[in-house]
């Protein structure tokens, strides 16, 4: 390779991978730090009550849903993904888990966005 040929790849390659490293930590920024359920119980300061929809205890309905909350910085719930559970169970349970309150969760000393696992239990 001549020297023309590699200063051409030198001029090409540091944008490249400058951009990538952008973008990492940009990435990195973005992504929520995930706690484990004890912490996520240590820092919860308002729980909402969870109703049992009445179809379900119709039907007689029970069981297990798992639910993952996503906490802003202030400690709002903004998003909650269902993980598990019976259908008619996981909206109820994810629309209570909405309405919860977190003390933020912090790294470095410094208030995140995190993601908390959540475990619902429905018995008659």
């Amino acid at each position: 390779m001549d020297a023309s040929a590699i200063s051409l790849l030198r001029r090409i390659a540091r944008p490249v991978i400058l951009s990538a490293i952008l973008a990492f930590v940009a990435f990195a920024q973005d992504n929520p730090k995930k706690v484990s359920k004890t912490e996520g119980l240590n820092n919860l300061t308002t729980k909402a009550q969870l109703e049992y929809p009445p179809m379900a205890r119709q039907l007689k309905i029970e069981g297990a849903v798992e639910l993952e909350a996503v906490v802003d910085e202030k400690g709002a719930v903004e998003k909650v993904n269902i993980v598990s559970g019976n259908p008619v169970l996981t909206r109820p349970a994810a629309e209570a888990v909405k309405k919860w309150k977190y003390a933020p969760f912090t790294a470095d000393g410094k208030p995140v966005k995190a993601v908390v696992p959540v475990s619902l239990s429905f018995k008659m």
